[in-house]
């Protein structure tokens, strides 16, 4: 799948986003980086997949509620109150978001340096129980 110029740009704005936001959680909960990497990873999100389709997926009934705390989460950190928006606006992510996880482990776990760690067995049950990804017993 290639991916048109506008969206090129999205991953790069979402990338930037997620790098601001942990720098933002290394540097005790920074306001300043923690905004700064809320509106560049939502603003990344609109170029990738469409003004539409991001409206689409943050209005879905099953999603409300973490829409909400998503969005009440950003206004609490811009506002100044960055732990407390931490807190919030991760549990709407965790809402939002939570389906995709165990896509995102197994695509690390492909990845030549990462994968052996995420694979190794005492960091394997964490990772899978976090993800929700349910594995059988052999």
């Amino acid at each position: 799948m290639w991916l048109s110029e506008l969206q090129k740009v999205g991953v790069g704005l979402i990338s930037a986003g997620c790098v601001f936001f942990v720098l933002g959680v290394l540097t005790f909960f920074d306001s300043a980086l923690l905004a700064f990497g809320n509106i560049l990873f939502v603003a990344g999100l609109f170029l990738l997949i469409g003004y539409k389709r991001t409206l689409l997926f943050f209005s879905r009934p099953g999603k409300i509620r973490g829409t909400i705390c998503f969005a009440f989460g950003i206004f609490l950190i811009l506002v100044r109150r960055p732990i407390t928006g931490f807190i919030i606006e991760f549990c709407g992510i965790m809402a939002l978001f939570g389906d995709f996880f165990s896509v995102i482990v197994s695509f690390l776990r492909s990845l030549p340096f990462i994968g052996p760690i995420l694979s190794s067995p005492y960091i394997a049950p964490t990772i899978d129980h976090l993800a929700g990804i349910r594995i059988l017993p052999v």
